[in-house]
């Protein structure tokens, strides 16, 4: 018998996503399920959440928040999927990532395939050598105030898949889940250090 859905989302691909999460490490989300106890049933696991991206009824859970210091003083707060949402988000990124990726800068190391933070500072060393100056500058609460409409205009533009526009979208509505337990909505912003919001950098972009 073959299973039809909705989605074109194989199995391979999820199979795939889950690898490189599992490479990637990671704490566990509001669930409090590790990478271990994920792979405890793993074939199960993958199933369920295959069947549900692929049937349109996947929701992502809340995003747990934790807050970690600062090097200039203050808090940085971060998010922290569940094993199975950064599974279903590396199925997305591996889908969408090809449509964006030759748009960046080629100055642009941070996050990107076949790139590294050592490249960048390769870069940086040699135009030591040809510039006397180095311009620095950061954009003060990038992540807590990107505008959703405008991200998903972007989206638009890059890629027709319904899937991916689908899951982006809840992605960015899911809510916080705070240390006690409280649940926060959100209208704009995304949680730093998911899937769907690390941003490349432009590290080693000198003179």
């Amino acid at each position: 018998m073959v299973e039809t859905k909705p989605f074109g989302i194989s199995k391979r691909a999820v199979w795939e996503a889950y690898h490189r999460v599992r490479k990637n490490g990671g704490a566990a989300g509001v669930d409090r399920q590790s990478l271990e106890d994920f792979g405890q049933d793993l074939t199960n696991n993958l199933y369920k959440l295959w069947n549900r991206l692929a049937s349109g009824s996947y929701f992502p859970p809340p995003v747990r928040m934790v807050e970690i210091p600062k090097a200039q003083g203050g808090m940085r707060t971060l998010g922290i999927p569940t094993v199975a949402d950064r599974i279903a988000q590396m199925v997305v990124k591996q889908a969408f990532e090809p449509c964006v990726e030759p748009y960046f800068h080629a100055d642009s190391y941070g996050y990107r395939p076949g790139k590294s933070a050592l490249q960048a500072v390769g870069v940086t060393r040699q135009r030591c050598w040809q510039y006397d100056y180095v311009l620095e500058f950061d954009i003060k609460g990038l992540f807590d105030a990107i505008d959703h409409r405008l991200l998903l205009r972007a989206v638009d533009k890059h890629t027709d898949c319904r899937w991916v526009r689908l899951y982006i979208e809840r992605w960015l509505k899911a809510p916080f889940q705070q240390a006690d337990g409280g649940l926060t909505e959100r209208a704009n912003g995304t949680p730093q250090r998911i899937g769907i919001s690390v941003r490349p950098g432009t590290a080693g972009r000198l003179g």
